[in-house]
């Protein structure tokens, strides 16, 4: 589900780059053929973490449990009904999320932590804090 997110991520770019403002993924790790295969749907740098700092000093992660709620079946069929396929492969339970972030104390601008697996952020919000940027002369 997060090459679904990606996608809608990257269709941002060109008003991104407009503004300054790169776009980046920060992954957990790299197996096999996992980036390669989710390159095709971000725009963006790609930046492995593989000590998982990034994700901060407690990770938050929905265990097997997470696969009965209602939302994350709902999640599933949309980006597999929109085309997106998904892998198997690796530690899949850490949830993810969105963050823009500007320069020096302007800090964290946008927030948004995945609640359940396929949990996206509207991509209008992103737009809008990016906008918010000051940038740093």
């Amino acid at each position: 589900m997060c090459r679904e997110e990606a996608s809608a991520l990257s269709s941002l770019k060109p008003q991104l780059e407009e503004l300054g403002v790169p776009l980046v993924a920060v992954v957990k790790e790299d197996i096999g053929t996992e980036i390669r295969d989710f390159r095709p749907h971000f725009a963006g740098d790609i930046y492995i973490d593989e000590q998982k700092h990034f994700y901060g000093p407690v990770q938050r992660r929905m265990g097997g449990l997470g696969f009965i709620r209602l939302g994350v079946w709902q999640n599933f069929m949309r980006a597999w009904r929109s085309g997106y396929q998904g892998n198997l492969n690796g530690e899949g339970f850490v949830l993810g999320g969105v963050f823009v972030i500007g320069p020096a104390e302007q800090g964290i601008l946008l927030e948004h932590r995945e609640k359940e697996f396929g949990d996206k952020v509207d991509t209008a919000d992103v737009l809008e804090a990016v906008k918010k940027i000051v940038p740093v002369k």
